[in-house]
């Protein structure tokens, strides 16, 4: 995993956030463009993207051939709530590949006009606590004109949106922020909080690097599982007008089954971290018999004790810290509520499907599992690894 950075002047930086993000322990890789470096097919494996450049014109159709390859990965950054950052170049490409529109101007404008931080920079996790003047002497005569929901953080008189955020993750400069007269601490800040957002996020970011390119054919490609799914729900007794929920419920699999067995007076919320998978439930038509969320699952927006059954499938032994994970899920648990954990193949035939040796270590091996649930709060009451299935059922002790 590393932070790829998108380089398009000869020594052009990057900047000081590769100091930034090398000092938040992260590593990076950087892609010359302007040397002839292919840009990889996909952002997996990698924590977070930043684009710079020189010159907004350089982005025009003409003599820019890594154009549409850029826009490509920049959509995927958003698509996939990876962590971004579009310096110059990097913002007028990040505001095209968000749906909005770039202008054609005069190139770069030395001048000591400031640039005026707008009231939604208070509220912005890169900018807020910042002084409202950020002292720039180069800004970029292309203006672009943002998408939709962006939000303007900064600008100076004839050029708005010198610094705008898209979505969660995204943010753009149009100014340089290294040039003479530019405020480095403001600066220095700014990447700073970037750096350690990527780094907070980096599991996240691997998982949904990993599931938003797949969401779409999920469905499709594991639609044979549903009946296993239904009976696995069925093994966890629950009973109708109680609420229940589905960890890392993707496409939603076992969602209705769910629904089924708590009646139209209880409650079925499915929760995954990967907006993709949501929209993908969504569109199987599992709006209707749960509410979707899109939360972490080891912090969830639950009280404890609000749920009467938590149901996951291939989820615990993805995590990086299971035991961190089962605290969680105990805390929102009701005394004599059901954890029941699943998948579709046992231990040793989903081990050999990814390719890796099945090794003592692993957290659903009964002699990890047992005492993991003992000091959750969970009693292991039914353990099987069958070459067809995993489950293990726990009841959270009173």
């Amino acid at each position: 995993m590393g932070v790829l950075v998108v380089q398009h002047v000869p020594g052009e930086g990057p900047y000081a956030i590769r100091e930034a993000l090398t000092a938040a322990g992260l590593s990076v890789e950087v892609c010359r463009v302007w040397a002839g470096d292919g840009l990889p097919q996909s952002l997996q494996g990698h924590e977070a993207l930043v684009v710079t450049g020189g010159p907004m014109g350089a982005a025009r159709d003409d003599g820019f051939p890594t154009r549409d390859a850029e826009l490509r990965l920049l959509r995927e950054a958003l698509a996939a709530e990876v962590p971004l950052l579009g310096v110059c170049l990097g913002a007028r490409l990040l505001a095209v590949a968000a749906g909005g529109v770039a202008r054609a101007g005069t190139g770069v404008q030395a001048d000591r006009s400031e640039v005026l931080l707008t009231p939604w920079a208070g509220h912005d996790l890169l900018f807020r606590g910042m002084a409202g003047r950020w002292g720039a002497s180069h800004c970029h005569g292309d203006g672009v004109e943002l998408p939709d929901g962006a939000v303007s953080l900064a600008a100076r008189a004839r050029y708005p949106a010198q610094a705008f955020r898209v979505g969660g993750a995204a943010w753009g400069l149009q100014f340089h922020p290294e040039a003479e007269g530019t405020s480095a601490p403001s600066r220095d800040r700014v990447f700073g909080r970037f750096a350690a957002l990527v780094a907070a996020r980096a599991p996240h970011t691997a998982t949904r690097t990993f599931f938003t390119p797949r969401a779409d054919a999920w469905e499709t490609r594991f639609a044979a599982d549903g009946p296993r799914y239904a009976e696995a729900v069925a093994r966890m007794g629950l009973r109708p007008g109680r609420t229940v929920l589905d960890l890392g419920c993707g496409s939603g699999r076992a969602l209705s089954a769910l629904r089924m067995a708590v009646g139209a007076a209880g409650t079925v919320l499915g929760l995954d971290v990967t907006s993709a998978m949501l929209v993908a439930a969504a569109r199987e038509g599992r709006r209707g018999p749960a509410s979707l969320l899109a939360a972490d699952c080891m912090r969830l927006p639950l009280p404890p004790g609000a749920v009467h059954g938590i149901f996951t499938a291939g989820l615990l032994d993805h995590l990086p810290d299971p035991g961190a994970a089962l605290h969680e899920w105990a805390r929102v648990t009701a005394p004599d509520g059901v954890l029941l954990l699943f998948h579709p193949s046992g231990r040793v035939e989903r081990a050999a499907r990814h390719g890796r040796p099945l090794t003592p270590d692993d957290p659903l091996a009964e002699p990890n599992l047992r005492p993991m649930l003992d000091a959750s709060g969970f009693e292991l009451v039914r353990y099987e690894d069958a070459r067809e299935h995993f489950l293990a059922r726990a009841v959270r002790a009173r």
